[in-house]
């Protein structure tokens, strides 16, 4: 079958270690299903797997991707939930918690096999596309905010760097909950987007801001970090699920976090029954992922290299 895949890991150069080509195809075992994969999106940790965050050499060679929907083994339309292992379904009851292609051949391919507990119905509202894009970004950000955050409507909530795949979903999440959402993001056009996606408006990362807010979503890490801190209401919440700018920032704002007893949590995922409310949210709300592009699994090089870039705006689809 049709694949791509990581053959090398590069940590400096990663595209270098993407191939397109043939592999096998996924073997039966017992509590697991094959599905037939009509979309899939790409995230970030795929790059950070060709770099070999999660993924030996001895693991290689790993088709890649997370994310997937398409039709199971009996016909059925489902959407793969990625995370395995957490429940001990399918797999060993002690083996620990992993995503797709840290253990597992992954969904950029025109099968995989996954445990059969980890396919959920997909709403008849969402297209395969559509589908695809929410169980790692916007799962995360659906995480975020309503489980880790606790934000109820009429909260405020600040959301770092419009444009990445996580915080784009926590602004359309976010706005269609009933929040009053802030975002922020160092392109002007990036920024009017957010505003069009339902943010009350949109600012330069560290730009003063109107009111203090209720919860951040934090994914840049350090170059927004000490922003994000000096946003919060005194006892408000800043919930972290990744540090694109990197893990250490220039003040870690000790004095303000505990004066102001803030909640800092972070967040990695969401679980199964997660994921479910979510896909249930989008069904009935008429919530929809914003996709930047549609394209063919033989062009994921190109889809590789624009989330590379940064030249992009919502989820990167490929299609089989």
């Amino acid at each position: 079958m049709f694949a791509a895949y990581a053959a090398r890991i590069d940590r400096d150069q990663p595209l270098s270690g993407l191939e397109l080509g043939e592999r096998p195809e996924p073997a039966a075992r017992p509590g697991w299903t094959t599905v037939n994969v009509k979309a899939a999106s790409l995230n970030h940790h795929d790059l950070w797997s060709l770099r070999g965050v999660g993924l030996g050499e001895e693991s290689l060679p790993m088709i890649l991707g997370c994310d997937a929907a398409g039709i199971d083994e009996d016909g059925n339309e489902v959407v793969v939930h990625s995370v395995i292992g957490q429940s001990g379904h399918g797999v060993g009851p002690k083996e620990p918690r992993s995503i797709l292609t840290e253990r597992y051949q992954g969904t950029f391919a025109e099968k995989v096999t996954v445990p059969s507990w980890n396919v959920l119905p997909k709403p008849k509202e969402l297209s395969f596309e559509e589908a695809a894009c929410l169980p790692t970004a916007w799962l995360t950000a659906y995480r975020m905010l309503f489980t880790n955050a606790g934000v109820r409507p009429g909260d405020s909530v600040l959301v770092q760097g419009a444009g990445g795949g996580v915080a784009t979903a926590a602004i359309v999440l976010g706005a269609a909950a009933g929040l009053r959402v802030l975002a922020t993001s160092r392109d002007e056009a990036k920024r009017a987007r957010a505003v069009e996606l339902g943010a009350e408006g949109a600012y330069e990362p560290g730009e003063r801001l109107p009111r203090r807010v209720d919860a951040v979503i934090e994914t840049v890490g350090a170059a927004t970090w000490s922003h994000s801190v000096k946003s919060l209401k005194p006892g408000g919440t800043l919930v972290i699920s990744g540090a694109t700018s990197g893990p250490n920032p220039k003040a870690a704002e000790l004095n303000r976090i505990f004066f102001l007893e803030l909640k800092v949590v972070g967040s990695t995922m969401g679980g199964k029954d997660e994921l479910e409310d979510l896909l249930s949210f989008c069904a009935a709300r008429g919530v929809r992922p914003v996709i930047d592009s549609v394209l063919p699994l033989d062009r994921a090089r190109e889809g590789f290299e624009k989330m590379a870039g940064g030249d992009l705006f919502g989820k990167v689809v490929l299609t089989v």
